[in-house]
C-alpha cells in the first residue's frame, strides 16, 4: 500500500511556472515507477511525465522541453516542474505509483494558468 500526499499548484500567469511535490508513504519509494498525470473538465486523464524505478523519464509531446521530473528516492519525493505554462496546461494535475499490476493516487491538485 502507497500513500501519496500532493502539494504545489495554483494560479499563474502564461509563461509562469509552478512546482508540484508529491510525497509517498507506506512502501519502498525507490521500487515504484513515478508518473504525473492530468485531466482537465471533460476529458480523460492523460500522462504528463513519468519516471521508473531506474530513472528512465517520459514526457507527453505537448510538456517537452517546458516540464521536469524528478525523484529524491532518499526523500520519497517526485516532483514536477513546470515552466513556461500555456493556457492549455490548466487542469487537475495527479501522482501516481505503480508497480506490477497496482497503482496509487494521490489527492490530486489544480493547476490555474490565467493573466
Amino acid at each position: 500500500q502507497v500513500q501519496l500526499v500532493q502539494s504545489g499548484g495554483g494560479l499563474v500567469q502564461p509563461g509562469g511556472s509552478l512546482r508540484l511535490s508529491c510525497v509517498a508513504s507506506g512502501s519502498i519509494f525507490s521500487m515504484y515507477d513515478m508518473g504525473w498525470y492530468r485531466q482537465a473538465p471533460g476529458n480523460q486523464r492523460d500522462l504528463v511525465a513519468a519516471i521508473t524505478s531506474s530513472g528512465r523519464i517520459n514526457y507527453a509531446d505537448s510538456v517537452k522541453g517546458r516540464f521536469t521530473i524528478s525523484r529524491d528516492n532518499a526523500k520519497n519525493t517526485v516532483l514536477l516542474q513546470m515552466n513556461s505554462l500555456r493556457p492549455e496546461d490548466p487542469a487537475v494535475y495527479y501522482c501516481n505509483a505503480a508497480r506490477w499490476s497496482r497503482a496509487y493516487w494521490g489527492q490530486g491538485t489544480q493547476v490555474t494558468v490565467s493573466s
